[in-house]
């Protein structure tokens, strides 16, 4: 039985919106240029004009934030609550943190506009006893839920290339490309990495 008062808390709730906000400052600047604009108002997009990159008048760039966060955020928090629900319906405790280490790094690497920026968002604490069989499940849960999601936006492109409607193009694109990516790279056979948790849990419940 999960216990409903378990499912999520005002902590995960404040973790999840403080991560989300963070990797839209982190990214908001690379994925400005993919975001859709507003015509007449300073604003220029690649996707509606054809021009190579998109700007803002002045400072903070608001679209391009708001536009990382829905695009990147949810690919992380489903991820990471696929593998808090599957764990709760195995009987166990499960809790969603929020990296602030990693997102601490990732700030600072973006201040010194590092080449290329890599941490861990969020993390799952799980704690309790299980079969090997059930924490492989729950390892993979997290890159399914990102392959599932690949899908969808896969989907959604489609359609909306043939209905000719290319204004949502970009974020659909770009999520399945996202969720993708986070797919393949956290089944990697790698020591921490979900995929190895996967591999090594499935391995030993057959042999």
């Amino acid at each position: 039985m999960i216990d409903l008062n378990s499912i999520i808390t005002l902590r995960e709730v404040f973790d999840a919106v403080f991560m989300s906000l963070i990797l839209g400052f982190v990214f908001g600047d690379f994925l400005s240029r993919f975001a859709p604009r507003r015509r007449g108002r300073g604003y220029y997009s690649r996707f509606n004009l054809g021009l190579p990159y998109s700007y803002s008048h002045y400072g903070f760039d608001l679209e391009g934030f708001k536009f990382a966060v829905m695009l990147v955020a949810p690919a992380i928090i489903l991820h990471e609550l696929a593998h808090k629900f599957v764990a709760l319906s195995f009987g166990m405790q499960a809790t969603f943190y929020a990296a602030y280490f990693w997102l601490s790094l990732a700030l600072l690497l973006k201040a010194i506009k590092a080449p290329f920026i890599f941490f861990v968002p969020a993390f799952v604490s799980i704690t309790g006893s299980g079969t090997y069989l059930q924490y492989s499940i729950i390892a993979v849960a997290g890159p399914l839920m990102n392959l599932l999601l690949y899908l969808i936006s896969n989907f959604k492109a489609r359609k909306l290339l043939v209905s000719g409607r290319k204004q949502e193009l970009p974020f659909w694109l770009l999520s399945a490309k996202i969720n993708l990516f986070l797919f393949i790279f956290n089944m990697l056979p790698i020591p921490g990495f979900d995929g190895f948790q996967f591999y090594y849990g499935l391995l030993r419940a057959i042999f």
